[in-house]
C-alpha cells in the first residue's frame, strides 16, 4: 500500500513487514558493525574433574581423622579437680576441633562444583583446604587450653 506522497509503509493487513536495507544479492555491504561471535566455552578438563574428586575423599578422610583427635581435648579438663576451669572454653574448644574440619570440608566442596560447572581449574581447592582442616584443630586446642588455667 502506498500513501500519497509514494512511500511505502506498513499495514496490518499485509502479511510480510515491507523490506528494510538493501535487497537480497546487493553489493552494498551493511552500514552497521558485524558482531563477534559469543566466546564458545572451554572444554572440559577430565583430568581436573578427576584429580579433584580424588583430593576432595582425601579431604574428607583427613577431615574424619582431624575431627576423631578433636575428641580428645575433652582431656583437657583432667586437671580440674584440682583447678579451677572453664568447662565452657574446653567445651568450645572440643566442638571447634570436631566441627570446624567438617565446615571446611563443606565450602572446598562447594567452590570446587561451582569452579568445575564453571569449567575452570579446581584441584588447587582440596589443597588450598588441607592446612585450613589441620589448622581447625590447633584452633579448638587453643581455645580448650585457654579454659585450664596455668601454674
Amino acid at each position: 500500500m502506498r500513501r500519497a506522497d509514494g512511500d511505502r509503509h506498513y499495514d496490518a493487513g499485509m502479511t510480510q513487514p515491507p523490506p528494510y536495507g538493501p535487497p537480497a544479492g546487493s553489493p552494498i555491504a551493511p552500514s552497521y558493525p558485524a558482531y563477534p561471535a559469543p566466546p564458545a566455552k572451554p572444554p572440559v578438563r577430565v583430568w581436573d574433574v578427576v584429580f579433584t574428586s580424588v583430593l576432595l575423599v582425601l579431604l574428607g578422610v583427613l577431615a574424619l581423622i582431624v575431627s576423631f583427635f578433636g575428641f580428645f581435648l575433652a582431656m583437657a579438663s583432667d586437671p580440674c579437680g584440682v583447678r579451677d576451669c572453664s568447662t565452657e572454653l574446653i567445651g568450645l574448644g572440643m566442638l571447634t576441633a570436631v566441627g570446624l574440619p567438617w565446615v571446611v570440608l563443606l565450602a572446598a566442596v562447594a567452590v570446587a562444583i561451582v569452579m568445575m560447572l564453571k569449567r575452570r581449574i579446581a584441584f588447587w581447592i582440596p589443597i588450598v583446604a588441607v592446612p585450613l582442616v589441620i589448622g581447625s584443630w590447633f584452633a579448638g586446642a587453643f581455645i580448650a587450653s585457654a579454659g585450664v588455667p596455668t601454674g
